[in-house]
């Protein structure tokens, strides 16, 4: 397997695993929200429900982010190269490698670390488009590009 079709393997993982432990977590707490309309009465009851409530929308987000990480995935062709830093690429620079994709963060790879940025973010701006031998200033460090693929 390329190191590639790897980093892409982890990140549809690190997605996975953020869908399921949110889907856990609206679960119990429709559960919690059902249990807590047959008990108690009053004011403790409507604190209760009114932080299930919040928990529930707070995890309906993440729900809505992790759809969208899903939907940056698909667009990745694995099988495109290019010189040209874009989605789904691997760039390594003088200091550190990154793969081109959603926030997935730390990545490893035959012992090598990679770093999956969303395009969005700063570092990920800032290498859209770059190419070999491109310097970059991040965090007040230069970097040379080293190669894109």
């Amino acid at each position: 397997m390329n190191i590639k079709q790897n980093l892409f393997n982890q990140c549809e993982a690190f997605v996975n695993k953020r869908a399921q432990t949110v889907e856990e977590i609206i679960s119990s707490n429709q559960k919690a929200l059902q249990s807590e309309t047959k008990s108690s009465a009053g004011d403790k009851h409507e604190t209760g429900r009114a932080m299930l409530q919040l928990e529930m929308e707070k995890a309906g987000q993440q729900l809505s982010g992790i759809q969208e990480m899903k939907e940056i995935l698909s667009k990745i062709d694995i099988s495109k190269n290019s010189t040209i830093a874009h989605l789904g690429s691997i760039i390594e620079t003088e200091a550190v490698n990154y793969f081109l994709s959603i926030s997935a963060g730390q990545l490893k790879v035959d012992g090598e670390i990679y770093f999956a940025v969303s395009v969005s973010s700063p570092i990920g701006k800032l290498l859209l488009g770059k190419t070999m031998h491109n310097e970059l200033i991040f965090n007040g460090k230069k970097s040379k590009i080293t190669l894109v693929i």
